[in-house]
């Protein structure tokens, strides 16, 4: 997509516009660019001019975005963002490019980490920064090259590329174990369940896969597996987790296998790497999508 200059007004009046809408004053904005109020005013009014309609609502000493003028906002903060980002990164690595991967809180630490000095010794002029995200976002309004995405291939406006599939265990404590005396999936009723928000199903789908139909399956909630992990670990009832992100606790025994399962089950949903297709060719992503892919296949 071509860039039209027509439709780039002068970054002194977006800044100046940015900081009124985000207080919601001239004044406090004039304040924080070190401006007069009446040249952050002026400013205004020359990007109403070029946009052919009003921002703010002016009545007596007060401003207020219009509702055209509060979604403008909000476009124009999240571009000065992306462009304050970029800028940050080039400086902090002007020769071998900058990364901002999205990565889900406990892939992150247990899978990823512990194998990124791999890349990074591979890639040394590339910086890798990294934020947690729990569900998709929108690509065009975070300052985000790529996202570890577990889920179905459906990512709206990305591309996805396979990375490994997940084997889920019903893990708890070895002395809730030994309390409940499990011997069959279905036992594992007799103990409170431990569910994670971003599969509410799961334990539904795991338990009709072992022959034991349910309609409704409570239990307390969780939104990270982490937490899960560790209430599973502290006795509070049996999580059902994917394996390779527990296999520190299994070795250490701080949690067992409720039940032995002769049919291993895989869950429906895969990890994915997802980028914007705006951001295919730069080089930094494709040295770590390249890198990952063949990581996690080797797994």
């Amino acid at each position: 997509m071509l860039l039209s200059h027509r439709f780039l007004p002068p970054m002194s009046l977006l800044r100046a516009f940015e900081s009124a809408a985000r207080h919601q004053s001239f004044t406090a904005a004039a304040a924080e660019l070190h401006l007069t109020q009446s040249a952050v005013s002026r400013q205004i009014r020359s990007l109403e001019e070029l946009l052919h309609s009003t921002l703010f609502i002016r009545e007596r000493q007060t401003v207020r975005l219009t509702l055209a003028g509060e979604a403008y906002a909000q476009e124009i903060r999240a571009a000065l963002m992306r462009i304050s980002n970029a800028t940050l990164g080039f400086r902090a690595n002007p020769k071998g490019g900058t990364l901002n991967l999205a990565i889900l809180p406990t892939f992150g630490t247990r899978w990823l980490a512990p194998r990124l000095p791999g890349f990074l010794a591979a890639h040394p002029g590339i910086t890798l920064n990294l934020t947690t995200r729990l569900s998709r976002f929108d690509f065009e309004l975070e300052a985000v090259d790529a996202a570890i995405h577990f889920g179905l291939p459906d990512w709206p406006g990305a591309e996805l590329e396979f990375l490994m599939s997940e084997t889920v265990v019903p893990a708890c404590s070895p002395a809730l174990k030994q309390q409940h005396g499990f011997a069959a999936p279905a036992d594992v009723l007799k103990a409170p369940l431990l569910h994670l928000v971003s599969r509410p199903d799961a334990w539904e789908h795991w338990l009709q896969a072992h022959g034991t139909p349910v309609t409704e399956v409570h239990g307390m909630l969780f939104d990270q597996f982490a937490v899960a992990a560790q209430a599973a670990i502290s006795g509070l009832g049996v999580a059902l987790l994917p394996r390779f992100l527990i296999e520190a606790e299994l070795e250490r025994g701080d949690l067992v296998e409720a039940v032995a399962q002769p049919h291993p089950i895989e869950s429906a949903e895969r990890y994915y790497l997802a980028w914007p297709a705006s951001r295919s060719s730069y080089p930094p992503l494709q040295a770590f999508r390249q890198w990952i892919c063949a990581t996690a296949h080797a797994q």
